[in-house]
């Protein structure tokens, strides 16, 4: 009971003195022209307890006002375990990694993951340890572009954990470019070739979180699909056309992307293909993906699709759409909650506006994104930045954390349960 009143005096001090701070800083006490104003800077808020993330769940002005200047040490602890190899154990442990699947039904509906990263280790932290149970299988592909060091700690993590592995072939990933397609194949090899079972794969890229708890993703899946493979799309739209009609050779390597040097007109697609233009983000049953690895209208379709512009966006989905394809959807549209993702060309219509920043007319979240965010239907959101943003990360991995205990049926670890400590430090700034 002591701790509980510490922790709640700890946080209203927080706020108090943040609360304060913000004022402060919008109007601060005149000084000499020629001085360079003195004010304090908030270097860190601590690990929130439920509380504070709550609030920014609900949209209160107050708690939005504090995550401006609060700072999580998010760092410290992640890389300090993945720095020190060596005991596996105080690794999962430390890092809180549930190691029991929760309930009977999810020990026996396993999935598949491809998990793409390059950077920011401590957001793939965040997202593995959320979506990891001891049931499920994951292929990690690490763009052989990635620093040295990115690479070893990403091996170390993986080396605890039977059902994580590297890819066993790397690309050198390239935005809109044949690589990132490759990358997902890939994978897709060495998860048919593995000793684990499992019922659908689901690619995420490094910026991804789920939204929804493994229990409510299997349940979807049963539910709604049910055996079906979900990538969203439709044929191409006009605009789309040019991006397979022309051949996009020219791989340039400073800006790494591809580029269309002489607008070379391709061949048609490989067995009368009708096109399709959708996500890049699927859920595919295995049947599907063996398909995938051996049907000769896929191998072509793989073949024809290496020089056309973002081809991630036209594969699945083009496949997926024949009639003779294991869970195929020949007459879906854009269906399929795989996705929450604000567009900048959405504002207004779809979506409230990014409480964040827009890259490439996507939202990266901030707080203030998190109501809007536990309200979508879908599985999993994008796109999330620990470096600009990382209480938006920090409170929607908490609440996934809180869902998933509750939903469990068999008792929980002391270390699956995330610290709830508070505290808050101040330094002189200039």
């Amino acid at each position: 009971m002591s701790q509980l009143r510490a922790t709640k005096s700890g946080l209203m001090v927080c706020a108090v003195i943040c609360i304060f701070i913000f004022f402060y800083l919008r109007n601060p006490t005149p000084v000499e022209p020629e001085e360079e104003p003195v004010y304090p800077e908030v270097v860190e808020c601590g690990f929130y307890p439920e509380e504070l993330c709550s609030a920014l769940f609900e949209g209160k002005g107050v708690a939005l006002q504090i995550a401006k200047f609060c700072k999580i040490p998010h760092k410290s602890k992640i890389h300090a375990h993945l720095h020190t190899p060596g005991n596996c154990s105080r690794t999962s442990q430390g890092l809180h990694f549930i190691t029991r699947p929760l309930s009977a039904e999810e020990g026996n509906f396993s999935l598949a993951y491809i998990i793409t990263i390059h950077k920011e280790l401590a957001m793939f932290v965040q997202l593995l340890r959320a979506i990891y149970v001891p049931q499920n299988v994951y292929c990690i592909h690490v763009d052989e572009k990635a620093p040295k060091k990115f690479k070893t700690a990403v091996q170390t993590l993986v080396n605890c954990f039977e059902n994580i592995f590297i890819s066993s072939k790397r690309e050198k990933v390239a935005y809109a470019g044949f690589t990132r397609l490759q990358a997902d194949i890939n994978c897709m090899k060495d998860l048919v070739r593995s000793k684990f079972q499992w019922n659908y794969v689901i690619n995420l890229c490094g910026q991804d979180f789920p939204i929804k708890t493994n229990k409510e993703i299997i349940h979807y899946l049963r539910s709604k699909w049910n055996g079906k493979n979900i990538t969203p799309g439709v044929i191409q739209p006009p605009r789309i056309k040019s991006k397979t009609s022309q051949s996009h050779l020219k791989f340039i390597p400073e800006g790494n992307t591809y580029a269309s040097p002489n607008n070379r007109f391709k061949d048609k697609p490989p067995h009368n293909l009708t096109i399709y233009f959708g996500s890049a983000y699927y859920v595919l049953t295995r049947k599907f993906v063996e398909f995938i690895l051996t049907d000769i209208r896929a191998k072509d379709m793989l073949q024809w699709s290496k020089d056309i512009h973002s081809p991630e966006l036209h594969y699945w989905v083009t496949l997926n759409r024949l009639k003779d394809a294991p869970g195929a959807t020949p007459n879906a549209g854009w269906e399929g909650d795989v996705r929450a993702i604000k567009w900048k060309s959405e504002e207004g219509n779809v979506h409230d506006g990014c409480k964040g920043h827009y890259v490439e007319d996507i939202c990266v979240y901030g707080p203030g994104d998190l109501p809007w965010l536990i309200q979508s239907p879908s599985l999993f959101a994008n796109k999330f930045e620990l470096s600009t943003d990382p209480l938006a990360v920090t409170c929607l991995e908490r609440r996934h954390r809180l869902q998933a205990l509750r939903q469990a049926e068999v008792p929980t670890e002391p270390h699956w349960h995330f610290q709830q400590q508070s505290h808050f430090s101040m330094r002189p700034h200039r």
